[in-house]
C-alpha cells in the first residue's frame, strides 16, 4: 500500500479541474452590490442569469455557468470577510432561521474569517448536510415522500416551484448534480482533500442559503403555510453500540503517532485524521465522526484498489461513471469477480461496517449524518468512541511498517481484541437471536405470578380441561423429545423435556452460535422475516398473560369479578399451563431452524415454498394465539383448539424431515 505517499489527488482531471480551477478562470472583480441590496435583500435575478444553458437541449451548461459565477463566489467570500461578527449575525442570521440550525450557519462565517482548510471542508459537509434535511422539510410543504439522494430533491418539481427553477439550477452547480460541483459527494465520500475545496464556494452556499430563506418567507406569506420541522433521528440502545473500551488520553496520542504511520491513510488526507483526533479531545463529538468517516471511506478504498488491482478506481469517477464507495467496497461482487476486500477485511470488519453504517435496525451512522437527520449538538461520546476505536484498529492492521510494537502496546491491544472478535449485532440474524432470549426471559417470569389457591378451582363448577391441557403437553413433549437430536447434548433432558431452566440454557448455547451474516441471499432474509415475526408474536402473548394474571389475581383477591369473570379466570389458569411449554417448543424450533438458515438455499422451489407455508401456519397460529389471549378476547378455551391443531401440523413436518435442521444432518 505504499500508494498512500505517491497519491497527491484522488480527484480525476476533469473533477479536479472542475473544482479548484474552473472557477477562477474569469479574473474580472465582481461588485457585491449587484446581488445584494441595500436592504441585504439577494437580487436573484443578477445570480441566476449566471446560469448558461445548453443550446441543444437547453439543460443547463455546468462548466460555462461555473465558470461565470466564479468572480461572484470571490466577491461573496470578500463581502462575508469585510464583516464583522455582530453585522453579520444582524444582517444575516434571521434568513436562517428555516434551516432549523441557525447556529451551524453562523459557525460557517467564523471559520470563513480565517480559511483553515480543514475548517472549511468540515463547514462545508455541516453546511450540506443540514441544507438538505432543510430542504425535505421544505419539499414537504407540498409534496409527500421526501427522495432520499440529494441529487432527486434538488430536481423535485415541489421546490422549483417554492422557490423557482432558475434558482434551483443555481444551487446544483454547487452540490446534488455529478455534472456540477458536486462538493456534498467528493466530500462526504472522502474523494477531496483539505486545500482541494476552495472557500469562496462555501461562503457562495451560506449566501445562497440566507437567499432562500428570503424567498421562502415571501412563499409562507402569500400561502399561509407553516414550514413544520421533522423531528431529528436518536441512537437509542446505545450500550448496544458499546463495542471498544472508552479512548483515553494516551491512546489519542498513540493514535496521532499511528496516523502518521500507516499507509492506509492518504498523505494527503492527513489533516483530515488530526482534525479528528483533535475534535474527539475536544468533545465535538459529531465533528470528529463527520471528519472520520470519509477518511475511512478513501483508506478503504485504497486497500479495496490494491487488493482487487484496479488502481484506477482510487480516484473519482467522471459523471457518466460509477465512483468507488463503499457500496462497491463491501459488494460481494466487482465486475464478474469476486471482490477481495471483504476477505482482506475479514469478517469481523466487515460485520461492523454493515452494523454501524447499513443495516437497517443499525445506526446508520453515515447516512444520518450526510443527510441532516441527527442532532449535532447532541452526539453521543460513546458512538464516536466507537468509530475512532475502529479506525484505530485499521491503521494498526494495514500498514507497511511494523505495527508489531503498536499492536502489542497496552492500550491499543484491547483495541485489536475487541475488533478481531466482533460479531453482528444488527444483522436480522443477530436480531432475532436477540428476539429469542428476551422472549424467553419473559416466559420465565410466569412460574413467579400470582395464582390463585387451588382449593378454590375446586370449589367451581363445570371447570373441565385438566385432561385436555395433559394431552397437549405431553405432545409438546414428545414433540420436543423427537427434536432433541439436533440440540446440543448437554442441554438435553431425558426426564422433563419440558424443563423452562434448561430451555433457556438451549436457547442461549443456540444463540451464541456463529452464522455468517455477511452476504446473505435472498431466501435467508425471506425465512427471518418470517421467523422474527413469529418470534415477536409469541413475546405478545407472553406479556398479555403476565399482565392478564396479574389483574385477574388482584381482582379476585378484592371480589371484584363477576361469576362468568371467575370462570373465565380460572380457564385462564388452565391455559397457562400448555401455553408456557408451546411458546418455549416454538421457540426452540425457530432457534434451530436459525442456526441451520442457510440450508434453506439448498431446497429446490417447490420444497423451498412448501417450507415457507408451513412456517407461515405456525405464523398465524401465533398471531391467532395473541388475540384469544388479549385482555378484549379472553378466549381460553379455544387456544386449547387452536394449539392442537397447531401442534398435529408441527409433529408431522417433523415426520416428514422438513425442517433445516433435519437437512443438516
Amino acid at each position: 500500500m505504499a500508494l498512500s505517499d505517491s497519491v497527491t489527488t484522488c480527484l480525476s482531471p476533469p473533477v479536479h479541474y472542475m473544482i479548484c480551477k474552473l472557477g477562477f478562470e474569469k479574473k474580472d472583480t465582481y461588485d457585491i452590490n449587484n446581488i445584494l441590496s441595500e436592504n441585504g435583500q439577494v437580487c436573484w435575478q443578477a445570480v441566476t442569469e449566471h446560469v448558461c444553458y445548453l443550446e441543444s437541449d437547453h439543460s443547463v451548461d455546468y462548466i460555462k455557468s461555473i465558470r461565470s459565477l466564479g468572480p461572484v463566489c470571490e466577491s461573496v467570500n470578500l463581502h462575508f470577510k469585510s464583516l464583522t461578527k455582530e453585522q453579520f449575525v444582524i444582517q444575516y442570521a434571521l434568513w436562517f432561521h428555516w434551516t432549523n440550525y441557525t447556529e451551524l450557519f453562523l459557525e460557517v462565517f467564523d471559520v470563513l474569517q480565517y480559511t483553515q482548510t480543514t475548517e472549511v471542508a468540515l463547514g462545508l459537509m455541516k453546511l450540506t448536510s443540514c441544507l438538505e434535511r432543510a430542504l425535505g422539510d421544505v419539499y414537504l410543504l407540498i409534496g409527500k415522500d421526501c427522495p432520499f439522494l440529494l441529487r432527486d430533491l434538488l430536481a423535485s418539481e415541489q421546490l422549483a416551484v417554492i422557490f423557482g427553477q432558475a434558482v434551483m439550477n443555481v444551487l446544483r452547480l454547487f452540490i446534488g448534480s455529478p455534472y456540477g460541483l458536486n462538493l456534498r459527494n467528493v466530500l462526504w465520500h472522502g474523494f477531496a482533500s483539505p486545500q482541494e475545496i476552495p472557500a469562496k464556494y462555501c461562503a457562495m452556499l451560506l449566501f445562497l442559503t440566507a437567499g432562500m430563506g428570503q424567498l421562502l418567507q415571501t412563499y409562507l406569506l402569500q400561502t399561509k403555510c407553516v414550514l413544520v420541522h421533522r423531528p431529528y433521528a436518536i441512537f437509542v440502545s446505545l450500550e448496544e453500540l458499546d463495542v471498544f473500551p472508552d479512548l483515553n488520553h494516551e491512546t489519542l496520542s498513540i493514535a496521532e503517532e499511528l496516523v502518521k504511520l500507516s499507509s492506509f491513510v492518504l498523505k494527503t488526507m492527513l489533516p483530515f485524521w488530526m482534525a479528528a483526533l483533535t475534535a474527539f479531545k475536544q468533545s465535538r463529538y459529531a465533528d470528529c465522526v463527520i471528519l472520520l468517516l470519509p477518511q475511512l471511506e478513501a483508506g478503504l478504498r485504497l486497500l479495496f484498489t490494491t487488493t482487487n488491482k484496479c488502481p484506477n478506481r482510487l480516484l473519482t469517477a467522471e459523471p457518466s461513471a460509477l465512483y468507488t464507495t463503499f457500496d462497491e467496497m463491501l459488494a460481494k461482487r466487482l465486475d464478474n469477480e469476486v471482490n477481495q476486500l471483504p476477505a482482506v477485511l475479514e469478517e469481523p470488519a466487515m460485520e461492523f461496517i454493515w452494523d454501524f453504517l447499513n443495516h437497517q435496525e443499525g445506526p446508520r451512522i453515515r447516512d444520518r449524518l450526510s443527510h441532516g437527520e441527527i442532532n449535532l449538538e447532541a452526539f453521543p461520546r460513546q458512538v464516536a468512541n466507537q468509530i475512532v476505536a475502529f479506525a484505530i484498529t485499521l491503521l494498526c492492521r494495514f500498514s507497511d511498517e511494523d505495527m508489531f510494537a503498536f499492536k502489542e502496546h497496552m492500550v491499543i491491544k484491547p483495541l485489536m481484541n475487541c475488533a478481531s472478535c466482533y460479531r453482528s449485532r444488527f444483522h436480522p440474524i443477530s436480531r432475532l437471536k436477540k428476539q429469542v432470549l428476551e422472549c424467553m426471559k419473559s416466559i420465565l417470569l410466569w412460574p413467579e405470578l400470582p395464582t390463585v389457591p387451588e382449593e378454590h378451582i375446586q370449589t367451581i363448577k363445570g371447570l373441565e380441561g385438566n385432561a385436555e391441557a395433559s394431552a397437549l403437553i405431553l405432545m409438546i413433549s414428545e414433540i420436543l423429545s423427537q427434536l432433541q437430536q439436533y440440540m446440543p447434548q448437554d442441554c438435553c433432558s431425558s426426564d422433563d423435556p419440558i424443563d423452562s431452566v434448561l430451555t433457556e440454557r438451549l436457547l442461549t448455547e443456540l444463540c451464541d452460535t456463529r452464522i455468517c451474516t455477511l452476504y446473505s441471499p435472498r431466501p435467508v432474509l425471506e425465512i427471518l422475516v418470517v421467523l422474527r415475526k413469529i418470534s415477536t408474536q409469541c413475546h405478545q402473548v407472553s406479556e398479555q398473560v403476565i399482565a392478564g394474571t396479574e389483574l385477574r389475581y388482584k381482582q379476585w383477591m378484592n371480589k371484584t369479578l363477576r361469576s362468568r369473570q371467575r370462570h373465565n379466570y380460572l380457564r385462564m389458569l388452565n391455559s397457562v399451563k400448555f401455553l408456557s411449554p408451546v411458546l418455549q417448543l416454538i421457540l426452540v424450533l425457530i432457534t434451530l431452524e436459525l442456526v441451520n438458515v442457510h440450508l434453506v438455499c439448498k431446497k429446490n422451489p417447490f420444497d423451498y415454498q412448501q417450507y415457507l407455508k408451513f412456517l407461515k401456519s405456525v405464523l398465524q397460529y401465533t398471531e391467532n394465539l395473541v388475540t384469544y389471549t388479549s385482555p378484549e378476547k379472553n378466549k381460553w378455551d379455544e387456544t386449547m383448539e387452536l394449539t392442537n391443531k397447531a401442534l398435529i401440523k408441527i409433529r408431522k413436518v417433523s415426520d416428514r424431515k422438513l425442517m433445516l435442521m433435519q437437512l443438516a444432518t
